[in-house]
Order: structure tokens, then C-alpha cells, then sequence
């Protein structure tokens, strides 16, 4: 039996009572699970292009171990983020990830080590196909848990790695009488590096160094070369439990048997052009025994000292796996368990767990246990007063759509710790707050300022433990004083280097140009720009700012100005517009021109703030409500599954909100069809578990918003747009606060239907509720069923209101 297969068999076994998949006795499904770790299969979306990753790691980790995976071309993976499930030959372990960069060959990827049976005769970067230093491996030999990873090679070796949060433990057993090597390929990062510095000392039994690196989402091909720059700096120190038999480094081609030091970057091209650079070293270990090697790693991205003191922190001489991954299960238990459902079938418990594991993988930890972190301006800097750590990698373009809101709900004082590292990231990138950070640095990928969004819904759902005032004064500086950047091409489309891009011009027609606008599309920049005005409105509101409150107000109207009513023969849409007022034609609903990662069909419903003005230009409710029917179903009647142009894309955020407009329409019912529909046709168990990339876990946060039958009514406030729960019971385990219980008496596969509500005992017939039941905590019961009743939810009394 292959070691996957054992280890599972065991793990089946532990909990269940009767076949796989059965239900569980009535009383006993109302009960909150103890151990829901055992639902979680990290190996969920490694196929269909949703980018996770399966190796070990602790919520928000700083360090990651899994594999990078090699189709035989040593400058890439042959997989976003190192780790594709069809892809089964690796070339090492590395030691950062990020959960879901939506680009080839991704981001991080740092510090590979690989198990290598053989003499380094040759340089390993100068196997360029990763022919001689890569292995095949067998998906019998693997299992994923959380915070922990095991893998066996087809050349003999057999690995089992555990996580803290910023160290690991790992075993590597060399099969017995082998030459036996361990390589730190330090210069291969998934993007190349700069530069890159490793040193041997047999004395100690260490392997030390750093890599210079960055160059995000490298094979872009829009953007230009404005990705190819050095973003952050990570120091490594890894310490054995056995002697050297051997030392060795390399330099590009060039192997150096016995040495102890090397250096050399790769740089950030790729193929022919970046092919056999690069630097790292090799110990070799004796094996007339089978006892395995234990390494124990530490990282920083301050110095060499803190990776070092990080370590030691978190773990002892004497660490093992087993233990290591023991603490570790307890921990990610307790985070998972911050939701608890009960009335499920197992293979939605798996869903659901693996979806809310993935959402807990970011922001990721990049303060050391000394409190320092490196800024975007390369200085070392101190935590601000009252802050628990410094978090980085945020993707706000897709996170501020599902993913921040969870974070705030569930975990209000990391949120607010994110937020401040957010201002304090601002405050050394002069002012700039950027789009998305790979660690602390800014790469300025994708659109719009979604910081604005996410910090005034992190604030709207009770986040308070930031600087407040100051972090709203600096996005108010971001959206009304021009930026000199912001009339820069650089980097356009795709990572433009102003954040406002043409503030002026904006302020001015109260659109984006497409002709001057220095984004990546005049229409879809407008549209972002609304609802992060409309944002700082709601956000100034709560704040007493009253001026900006009007100002903002006022601007988060602006995506009226590109809203076409004549676009087509037959409706509106969403349409670039050109600086002299005139419309860019001709009009294609199928183009990506105007917009980012989108078309018209989609961005034209990117109004959550103000449905009930957009539904008016449509010529109403009803007329809306039909369009979105269109807009999710095929000619042939069946349901959107994958991106069509003039259709709904499950697979990206631009329109993830769109299942839940129909509340604002006054049909509730369809939202509640939608919404399941889309659960269960593109959300699953298996590798292809998930319908697309899963953008630091923005993909999985919708699926849990959506099983538990509510999403923001906008991101950036608090009340929830209420639909079918998937679960019979939910306990909402607000970290530091209340409990929200979610009670759904029969709900099933079949009940996908609204059939009345009680909030904290009161009847309630409202198809939202206010953010109190979730920050305060409450009761809410929804009876479900099999039949749509039309009249819950729907009476203009009764749908969410805009402002």
C-alpha cells in the first residue's frame, strides 16, 4: 500500500460513523464538529487553473513548504505557484507561497531545496530542463494536511515536511547506501532573482543565505518589462541533525566541489535569455544507516540574525515533525473552528472547510518575533504601537470583492493589524497606497484603488484597531490630489503605475478618458473609482466627515457617465468614453477594450452601490431582473459554468456579486436559485475543486459567504444580502467577540429556497440584515425549502436600499 493510500485509510476512519458520505444521526448533526481539520483537502483547486498550493503552512505563515514542479524548462513550473496537480516531476521544496496569484509562473516560490540521489557533477543550473536535478513523483505518495506536507520521489527519497509560522521542520529520508545531497537552489525563486548568497559551515551543520528577488508574475505579457525589479529581500538559516560527508556550491555552469560560499543572481527573463544562471550550494549526508536527515529552517526578510532568532523562537533543537504538525493541527483546528456548521453531507463539509483553510492562508506574516520588517523603501522598521505583527501580499482588486469582509467578520484584531500595515506600507511608498503588495512592496498590478474599499469595509464590520484618522486622510489625499505618476503609460495595461491614474482629467469629465487615461481601461477604471468613492462616503459618514461624505457621495455617481442607454439597439451598457465626450466606437459587448480582465456584458452590473439607479436606467426592476436572467443562462437555457464574453465568468471577480443583485430587484428567490446553483455546479470536492484562480483566497470566500447564505450588499459595508443556507446549523465565532448563530431547520441539496425568517426572534421579512447581527452577534433562523415563495423578500419595503 503507497504511503497516501495508508495514511489516508486511517485518516477515513477516525470520526465517521457509517459508509462515506452518510448523514449523521438528526441529533447529532446539530452539534458542532470537534476536529474539522480532517475536512480539509489542501490539494483542492491544484487543477483547473485555481492556483493553491498543497504544502505546509500555519494560518497567515510567512513560511510555506511545497513543491515547485518543473516541466522541463528549469525558468518556469509548468504551473502558477509552483505546484500544478498534473504536473508530477518537482525540482525542490520551496519555502514562500502565495495562495492563487492569478499569472504564470506567479509570485514567491523562494529557497527551493531538493533531495538529490547522485553526485552534483555538473552545475545544477546548468540543467536547464531539469533533466539530471528534478524527480517524478506519484500522487499515491503524497498527502496534504494542514500544516503539514509528505512526498515521495521516485528516486527513493521520502520527505515530510511542518510548519510554524515562520520556521519549519523537515525529514528527508535518503534511501539507504545512496549518495545523498541535499541542493539549495537559492537563486531559483519562481520569477528569477537579482542576486543571491549561500554559505556552508560544517562546523556548525548549517546552510545560510539570502535571496534578492521579486519580478512578479513574470510572463505577463502586458505591462512590458515595468515587473522585472527586485521587491524584497529573504534570509533563510537551515540547521541539521547530522554531519556533512560534503560541501559543494555552484555559480551558473560552473560546479565547485567543497566549497562553502556562492554567489549570483538569475535575473527575471525567462527561457533562452535567463536559462543556466544562477547560484546555490549542496551537503551531502552518509546513509549506512536509515536514519533520516532533520532540517530545521527559519526565515526573515529583515537580516540573517532574525532568521536565526525566528527559529529559535518557534522552534527547538529538539522539533520533530510529528509534534511540530500536532501543535500545528491544534492551531489551524481552532482557526477553522471560528465557523462551526452541523447538517451536511461530507463532501460539503470538505468544501467548506477546505475553501475557509484557503481563505486563512493570507495576509501572510512578514514581521519578525522581534517586531522588525522591511518596507517597501527597503529600511528596517518597527511595529507601530499596539500592533501584533506586519502582514503583506495584498491582491486588492480581487480581495476587497469577499475576502477582507471575511477576515473583518472572523478575525477583527488581524484585520485591523492588516490595515495598519497597509497605512504603514503607505506612509514608506510616499504616500502611495498600491493596489496589490507581493509581501510589503508595491507592484501595482490590476485596477482602481481597492484600498479605499476593503479598510472602509474591514472599518464597517467593527475593525477599529488602526490608526483610523490617519488611514483615512491618506486615501482622501489618494483620490483628490493627482499623483505625477498617475500620467505615466508605464506598465499599462495590467500594472499602470498611478494608483488615480489622471486624477485631473477625472475630476474634471467625472469619467476616465480611455483616451488619457493611463489605466488599463477608461470604463472599468470609472467603475472602480465609483465604488471606492462611494466607500469613503459611507466611510466618512460613520467618521462625521461631513464634506467628504458630500464630496464622495457625489462621485461615487460617476459610473453614470459611462453608462451608454443607446449602446446597443436593444439596452445599455457600460462603454469607454473618449476626452472629447464622445463614445469610443464601435461597440463590442464582447471586448476586453475599456476594461480590466472583463468585458462590458459583465462590468456593466459592477454597480452594487447604486442598483436601484442602475435598474432605473435599465427601465426598471423587472426589465433589470430579465437581463440578469439572459446573463447567467447559454441559448440553450442551461446555467453559465464557464467564461463566455457576453455571459457570467464564475472564475473572476469582476462579476462575483452578480447572483445577489436580484435582492435589490425585488426577487430574492432567484438570488437564493442562483447562488446554490453556482455552488454546486463550479465549487467541489477534488483538485479541480474550485471554478478558477483563487486570488489569495478570494474565490474560496465567496463560496463561504455563499453556504452560509449571506454576501456584503457592497464591500464596503456592513449589512448582508441574505440567501439559502447549505448547512442545517452555523456557529459565527467572531475571534475576541459574539456569536451568530445561523439555524436553516431542513436544509438540503433540494431546499434551495427562502420560505421566511426570524431575526433574534422577530419575524423577519427583509432580504438583508444589518452588519449588528454580525458584530453585536444574534440568532438568525431561515426556513428553506423546495419551492420558491415569491412574496418573502421582495416588496420595495423589504430589498436592500443604496445609500
Amino acid at each position: 500500500m503507497s504511503m497516501r493510500r495508508w495514511l489516508l485509510a486511517g485518516i477515513l476512519t477516525v470520526g465517521l460513523v457509517g459508509p462515506l458520505g452518510a448523514l449523521p444521526a438528526d441529533a447529532a448533526a446539530l452539534k458542532p464538529h470537534q476536529d474539522v481539520v480532517g475536512y480539509v483537502d489542501p490539494l483542492i483547486g491544484t487543477a483547473n487553473g485555481g492556483n493553491t498550493y498543497p504544502g505546509a503552512v500555519r494560518p497567515f505563515g510567512m513560511l510555506s513548504w511545497s513543491p515547485t514542479s518543473t516541466a522541463g524548462d528549469q525558468t518556469g513550473t509548468g504551473a502558477s505557484n509552483g505546484y500544478a496537480y498534473d504536473t508530477t516531476r518537482i525540482r525542490g521544496f520551496s519555502l514562500t507561497h502565495v495562495n492563487g496569484a492569478g499569472c504564470f509562473p506567479g509570485a514567491a516560490g523562494d529557497l527551493p531545496v531538493f533531495p538529490h540521489v547522485g553526485e552534483v557533477a555538473t552545475s545544477p543550473s546548468a540543467d536547464t530542463k531539469d533533466e539530471v536535478y528534478a524527480s517524478d513523483f506519484s500522487h499515491d505518495d503524497e498527502v496534504a494536511e494542514p500544516g503539514r506536507y509528505r512526498l515521495g520521489l521516485a528516486n527513493g527519497v521520502k520527505t515530510d515536511f511542518a510548519a510554524t509560522t515562520r520556521a519549519g521542520v523537515g525529514t528527508v529520508a535518503f534511501p539507504r547506501g545512496s549518495t545523498a545531497n541535499l541542493l539549495f537552489r537559492t537563486s531559483n525563486s519562481l520569477n528569477g532573482s537579482e542576486d543571491a548568497e549561500t554559505t556552508i559551515d560544517p562546523a556548525t551543520r548549517t546552510v545560510s543565505g539570502s535571496v534578492l528577488t521579486g519580478g512578479f508574475c513574470g510572463r505577463r505579457a502586458n505591462g512590458g518589462g515595468s515587473n522585472k525589479f527586485s521587491s524584497y529581500r529573504l534570509y533563510f538559516t537551515a540547521h541539521f541533525d547530522q554531519a556533512f560527508v560534503r560541501t559543494g556550491t555552484w555559480v551558473d555552469g560552473t560546479v565547485r566541489p567543497g566549497t562553502t560560499t556562492a554567489t549570483g543572481g538569475e535575473g527575471y527573463e525567462t527561457g533562452a535569455a535567463r536559462a543556466g544562471r544562477g547560484s546555490g550550494g549542496y551537503v551531502g549526508f552518509d546513509t549506512t544507516s536509515d536514519r533520516p536527515v532533520t532540517m530545521r529552517i527559519g526565515l526573515s526578510y529583515t537580516s540573517g540574525q532574525a532568521a536565526e532568532d525566528n527559529l529559535a523562537a518557534e522552534l527547538r533543537p529538539t522539533a520533530t515533525v510529528k509534534k511540530t504538525a500536532s501543535a500545528g493541527r491544534k492551531i489551524w483546528n481552532a482557526q477553522l473552528r471560528r465557523i462551526d456548521v452541523a447538517g451536511g453531507r461530507r463532501d460539503k463539509l470538505t468544501t467548506f472547510y477546505t475553501a475557509l483553510y484557503h481563505a486563512f492562508l493570507q495576509p501572510n506574516v512578514n514581521s519578525d518575533v522581534a517586531g522588525t520588517y522591511r518596507g517597501p523603501d527597503q529600511k528596517i522598521h518597527r511595529l507601530a504601537a499596539g500592533q501584533g505583527a506586519q502582514y503583506g501580499n495584498f491582491s486588492g482588486w480581487d480581495q476587497y470583492r469577499a475576502h477582507t469582509q471575511l477576515l473583518a467578520l472572523l478575525e477583527p484584531e488581524l484585520a485591523g493589524d492588516f490595515v495598519q500595515s497597509m497605512l504603514n506600507a503607505s506612509r514608506q511608498n510616499g504616500g502611495v497606497w498600491d493596489r496589490w503588495l507581493l509581501t510589503n512592496s508595491p507592484t501595482r498590478v490590476m485596477a482602481g484603488d481597492p484600498s479605499a474599499v476593503a479598510v472602509a469595509g474591514m472599518y464597517a464590520l467593527g475593525v477599529r484597531n488602526f490608526e483610523v484618522g490617519a488611514a483615512f486622510d491618506s486615501l482622501v489625499r489618494q483620490a483628490t490630489v493627482p499623483n505625477p505618476a498617475g500620467l505615466s503609460d508605464y506598465g499599462c495595461p495590467g500594472q499602470c503605475a498611478g494608483m488615480r491614474p489622471n486624477l485631473a482629467a477625472y475630476e474634471r469629465l467625472h469619467y476616465a478618458p480611455q483616451d488619457e487615461c493611463h489605466c488599463w481601461g477608461g470604463a472599468g477604471e470609472t467603475l472602480e473609482d465609483s465604488t471606492a468613492d462611494y466607500a469613503l462616503a459611507q466611510w466618512a459618514k460613520k467618521l462625521g466627515r461631513d464634506d467628504e461624505a458630500r464630496l464622495f457621495t457625489a462621485r461615487a455617481g460617476y459610473w453614470e457617465n459611462t453608462f451608454n442607454p443607446e449602446a446597443t439597439p436593444e439596452a445599455g451598457y457600460q462603454q469607454p468614453r473618449l476626452a472629447d465626450g464622445s463614445w469610443m466606437a464601435p461597440f463590442d459587448l464582447d471586448s476586453g477594450v475599456g476594461f480590466a480582465q472583463g468585458t462590458s456584458a459583465t462590468y456593466t452590473w459592477m454597480v452594487q452601490h447604486d442598483v436601484h439607479r442602475l435598474s432605473a436606467l435599465m427601465g426598471g426592476d423587472r426589465v433589470a431582473a430579465a437581463r440578469l436572467d439572459d446573463f447567467f443562462r447559454l441559448d440553450d437555457g442551461s446555467w453559465a459554468v464557464t467564461p463566455t464574453p457576453d455571459g457570467y465568468d464564475p472564475t473572476n471577480e469582476p462579476g462575483i456579486h452578480v447572483p445577489w443583485l436580484y435582492n435589490a430587484l425585488g426577487q430574492p428567490w432567484k438570488t437564493q436559485q442562483t447562488v446554490r446553483t453556482y455552488l454546486d455546479l463550479v465549487y467541489g470536492t477534488g483538485p479541480a475543486g474550485l471554478p478558477g484562480n483563487d486570488d489569495l483566497g478570494t474565490m474560496s470566500a465567496w463560496y463561504v459567504w455563499g453556504a452560509l447564505g449571506m454576501y456584503p450588499q457592497t464591500p464596503s459595508r456592513g449589512e448582508m444580502l441574505l440567501s439559502s443556507p447549505t448547512f442545517r446549523k452555523v456557529w459565527i465565532r467572531r475571534a475576541g467577540g459574539p456569536t451568530t448563530t445561523v439555524t436553516a431547520p431542513g436544509a438540503s441539496a433540494k431546499a434551495v429556497y427562502v420560505r421566511g425568517a426570524e431575526l433574534d426572534g422577530r419575524t423577519w421579512n427583509r432580504s438583508w440584515v444589518p452588519a449588528s447581527l454580525l458584530t453585536r452577534g444574534g440568532d438568525l433562523e431561515i426556513r428553506v425549502g423546495a419551492k420558491a415563495k415569491k412574496s418573502w423578500g421582495s416588496s420595495p419595503q423589504e430589498v436592500p436600499q443604496d445609500r
